[in-house]
């Protein structure tokens, strides 16, 4: 009777982690999957290390004493275990390096660690001298996005996405100014730029918008928005707005740095964050959405308008971030084929993010610069799972990312909720949405029953 029982109990475990791991991955990781891994990784160390070559071999006295003695030829030294920890998403695995070993020999094997450990993904990062970490993913993390309930926020770096291996990937405006966001129609660029903006708008920042497509993109957020321009020729005025804003607050800069002798080197300052707080402007973040409708031009008139907006936006971000104007672009293509200055705009735009792409090329124009891997990795983004992107940085290093669903509505009620943090700004008041005010909604009024009438 006993062993029936626990045949009865083995079925129901089994049935139950079964069905975590179809419906709720997470959970099933960290209930079974992360015991179940570590074991097999203990288990299997010392093959798997020498199956993928990373190990050495044993020192020199130690063959001269097994020569000498007659002894077992000592076997090939593997790296040394530091720590074995799990996470909510995978295993960090701590190695210390055996002389001769570079961290690039990790990297390099990562994919076949990553079928001898039967993970989902493994990535190498070195964490100092002799001492590389392999951050492994224990499920698919990007086919289901879950944020983390606590996510760290502050001024000008919020969370947008989450990385292949489980960590929280931010856009962080102090740190990279200004940015490039590419892909195909239907690539998810709109879903990451409603979190985007889902996320500033609870921050004391100006947001300024420029949308050709008649604003359907921005529009229905332009209550939290400081300036919206939704064609070609309100854009370029409001361009030339923000660089005559730039212009001010760079006087306003050099009035305040009172550079001499008698100055302390912390009260110096040649941006915005170092001004009194009294007399810092407020940030403004610029969303460019389709930069392709401001370069495009049919007719001489257009083509001198073109111009003027490239000057313009080639000046800002060149020289806004110390005026705290920051720039987010976004577009199916941005190549040399949309005229003169294009290459020059996008060689300032540090930050690269490249959606599901319908060539070779488009991928080339955001991390051609930068690494190759991350021009293939960009081309293998499947068609069925909108929001994935690459992310690449000017160092040539990049990673895969997911934004969470984020709907229109709930962007929008976002920006409705915080629509008293936007900014007055004086240069682009001709530019703020005119919008009616928002109606409360009224609770429903229950109806009262009639009176039952009464009865001789």
């Amino acid at each position: 009777m006993s062993a029936t029982l626990w045949l009865i109990a083995l079925v129901l475990v089994a049935t139950l982690a079964l069905l975590l791991k179809w419906q709720r991955p997470a959970w099933y990781w960290l209930s079974f999957g992360a015991t179940f891994a570590m074991l097999r990784v203990l288990i299997r160390y010392a093959t798997v290390m020498d199956a993928c070559q990373l190990t050495v071999p044993p020192p020199r006295w130690r063959l001269w004493l097994a020569r000498v003695f007659k002894w077992q030829i000592p076997r090939q030294r593997t790296p040394r275990i530091l720590r074995l920890r799990p996470t909510r998403t995978g295993i960090r695995f701590r190695l210390k390096m055996q002389p001769g070993q570079d961290a690039f020999e990790f990297s390099a094997a990562a994919d076949r660690l990553r079928h001898s450990f039967t993970v989902q993904q493994v990535v190498s990062k070195e964490i100092g001298p002799s001492v590389v970490e392999l951050v492994m993913t224990g499920y698919d993390v990007l086919k289901r996005v879950q944020m983390p309930a606590t996510v760290e926020r502050s001024q000008l770096r919020v969370p947008v996405a989450l990385c292949e291996d489980g960590t929280v990937h931010y856009r962080d405006y102090k740190e990279t100014p200004h940015s490039l966001h590419l892909g195909a129609t239907k690539s998810g660029k709109s879903v990451s730029q409603r979190q985007l903006i889902k996320e500033l708008a609870a921050q004391k920042v100006a947001l300024v918008g420029i949308d050709c497509k008649q604003g359907v993109e921005l529009a229905p957020m332009a209550r939290r928005f400081s300036a919206l321009a939704d064609n070609p020729d309100d854009a370029v005025e409001l361009l030339e707005a923000l660089v005559g804003r730039m212009n001010a607050i760079y006087q306003v800069i050099r009035a305040e740095q009172r550079v001499s002798a008698d100055v302390p080197d912390a009260e110096i300052t040649a941006d915005i964050w170092g001004l009194p707080e009294h007399l810092r402007p407020d940030p403004v973040v610029l969303t460019i959405d389709e930069v392709a409708e401001l370069a495009l031009f049919a007719s001489k008139a257009e083509e001198k308008r073109r111009d003027r907006i490239i000057t313009a936006l080639v000046r800002l971000v060149q020289l806004g971030r110390a005026a705290g104007i920051y720039v987010d672009i976004y577009g199916q293509r941005f190549g040399s084929e949309l005229g003169n200055g294009i290459t020059m705009l996008r060689a300032q735009l540090t930050g690269r993010t490249a959606h599901r792409v319908n060539d070779e090329s488009s991928a080339k124009m955001a991390f051609g610069d930068i690494s190759a891997h991350a021009v293939f990795a960009t081309t293998q983004i499947p068609n069925d799972r909108p929001g994935m992107a690459v992310v690449g940085y000017s160092t040539g290093g990049w990673v895969r990312v997911r934004a969470p669903h984020t709907s229109m509505r709930s962007a929008v009620n976002a920006c409705n909720k915080y629509a008293h943090l936007t900014p007055d700004i004086p240069e682009l008041a001709a530019f703020r949405p005119v919008l009616p005010p928002i109606k409360p909604v009224e609770a429903p009024v229950p109806a009262v029953p009639a009176e039952a009438p009464a009865t001789a």
